[in-house]
């Protein structure tokens, strides 16, 4: 073979070597594949195999976009799948929906998207009137993300705008945040003179808990994992004083599904599923994650079958 051809023969090999290179480079670095079929734990069948119990039971949603259902077809949000299952559910969740257990379910979703944490307090609370006391109240909560967000970074950091402060900056807001939700709280056991269970999300973080927002496109906000921290932690110590209240962990569940979800070397990779479970807009989940939300709140209910009498 010719020198000339050699040499021609070598670039163009070195060529495609860069362009696989750079092509599994931006793959690793940006691909954010969303993966078809379930998402999420198993659900245990055997809680929801028959009724338990024949009083009237109102589902009642609070809170943000992720109960309101943002970014999921009607039908297919968390709470509506709650509720009852979608036609074409997975095989595996068919009949485990709270209709099945509950004969005597009605439902209010009073979430609105958007809504920070003195929102729900001050407008939603006020749309739940007291019910009688044959009524069991099962009330399902996502709040406190929007707090944490707004306005991301596009005005100085202050309450329930908090994008970019730091966590001392933020502690008396975060104290705020127990007090609105512990007043939250006590107001809607108010509501259910029959007793109520309450099931609580935290707040998930989409940057895999490395804390890069600006990997997608956001202004950097170098403590923005210690403050999502405080404000989870604020989560937890409520629900530890009301025997009422159950945490639903997504924070640990979508860990390995944000925006590094393609990136093996990273702890929480999932191997499993190597998925985006986020929504176009980053803050809300896709119907993939709502999938896997919706398993997350059924396991947790699951877990309460004595209390409901």
């Amino acid at each position: 073979m010719p020198l000339k051809f050699k040499r021609l023969l070598w670039f163009l090999l070195v060529g495609l070597g860069l362009i696989a290179g750079a092509a599994v480079w931006l793959f690793f670095q940006f691909a954010r594949p969303i993966g078809a079929g379930p998402a999420g734990p198993l659900v245990a069948r055997e809680a929801f195999a028959k009724p338990w119990i024949a009083r009237p039971v109102l589902l009642v949603g609070l809170g943000d976009s992720v109960t309101a259902g943002f970014g999921a077809r009607k039908g297919y949000s968390y709470f509506d799948r709650l509720a009852k299952n979608p036609p074409d559910d997975f095989p595996e969740l068919s009949g485990l929906c709270l209709s099945a257990i509950f004969p005597r379910l009605t439902v209010t979703n009073l979430s609105v998207s958007g809504s920070t944490s003195t929102e729900v307090m001050a407008r939603q609370l006020a749309l739940l009137p007291t019910n009688g006391p044959e009524v069991l109240g099962l009330v399902v909560m996502t709040t406190g993300g929007n707090d944490l967000i707004h306005n991301y970074g596009r005005t100085p950091p202050r309450e329930e705008a908090m994008y970019g402060a730091t966590l001392a900056q933020a502690q008396p807001w975060v104290e705020n945040f127990r007090r609105r939700l512990e007043t939250t709280l006590a107001q809607v056991k108010s509501r259910f003179p029959g007793g109520c269970a309450i099931f609580l999300a935290n707040i998930y973080d989409p940057t895999d808990g490395l804390g890069d927002a600006e990997r997608a496109g956001l202004p950097a906000w170098p403590e923005s994992t210690s403050v999502l921290a405080a404000y989870n932690q604020v989560i937890q110590d409520c629900a530890t004083r009301h025997p009422e209240v159950h945490v639903i962990d997504i924070h640990r569940a979508f860990l390995g599904h944000g925006i590094h979800c393609t990136q093996f070397w990273r702890a929480n990779y999932d191997r499993h599923d190597p998925h985006y479970w986020y929504f176009v807009n980053l803050e809300d989940p896709n119907e993939r994650g709502y999938d896997a939300i919706r398993r997350l709140f059924l396991t947790e209910i699951g877990k309460t079958q004595s209390h409901f009498k």
